[in-house]
């Protein structure tokens, strides 16, 4: 879909399979359509895709969300149909979107959203972050905060949404909510915690750990 452009060189061995598209700073129902139709105009021809970019701040509720903000706001509140309760995007959180081929590469919704977290663990542990899984809560923390948060649709055998990894963003609007259904939850950004790569060179490092662990999904089940 689309005519955003490539942001990376996909002669790159690193994102052979992929297309890789940097999508910039975008609204969240904008992009939610197009991955809509994209899912499902798609054949068993079209590359899986990773989508990156930024979303203008917007609170996002998920299919399973029955709870909104806890207390005024100008932040809007919309509808996703994305898994999961509520949660902030906002300039400076890298959102990446994962449309795949599941059937394809062989791969369960378990399968998906343990491959996703395993991709963002990597990277933060070549940044010296100790990154971990929490049981019944996905997503990747750090010391009990969420650094990155995982929602997810499946239509047709093909997933969409995917990760939003919190890089250089202000913090404050994740307390005017229960973040991902939980009480207390607190956020945490890489900036915060001593990272100082550009936004460029974790879209790069992110996408590469993605692409990479799919791959390897895939060459497994072809063996």
């Amino acid at each position: 879909m689309g005519s955003s452009g490539l942001l990376f060189d996909m002669t790159q061995n690193s994102f052979t399979g992929f297309e890789v598209q940097d999508r910039g700073i975008k609204g969240y129902l904008e992009i939610q359509a197009e991955m809509q139709a994209f899912t499902e105009s798609r054949d068993k021809d079209i590359a899986d895709q990773l989508w990156l970019l930024e979303h203008v701040p917007v609170y996002t509720q998920g299919t399973s969300c029955k709870e909104g903000t806890l207390g005024p706001s100008e932040i809007p509140v919309v509808q996703s149909d994305r898994g999961g309760q509520i949660t902030y995007h906002g300039p400076g959180q890298l959102v990446i979107y994962c449309l795949i081929d599941l059937r394809r590469r062989g791969c369960g919704i378990k399968t998906l959203v343990s491959t996703i977290e395993k991709a963002v663990i990597d990277y933060l542990g070549t940044c010296g972050l100790p990154a971990v899984r929490r049981k019944g809560a996905p997503g990747v923390y750090i010391d009990g905060d969420k650094v990155a948060a995982l929602g997810l649709r499946v239509r047709k055998g093909c997933s969409y949404h995917g990760l939003s990894l919190n890089v250089d963003m202000d913090l404050a609007p994740f307390k005017n909510i229960n973040s991902c259904g939980f009480k207390g939850l607190q956020a945490a950004s890489l900036r915060a915690l001593g990272i100082k790569q550009s936004m460029s060179e974790i879209k790069f490092a992110v996408a590469s750990n993605l692409v990479h662990a799919f791959t390897q999904i895939t060459d497994h089940q072809v063996d």
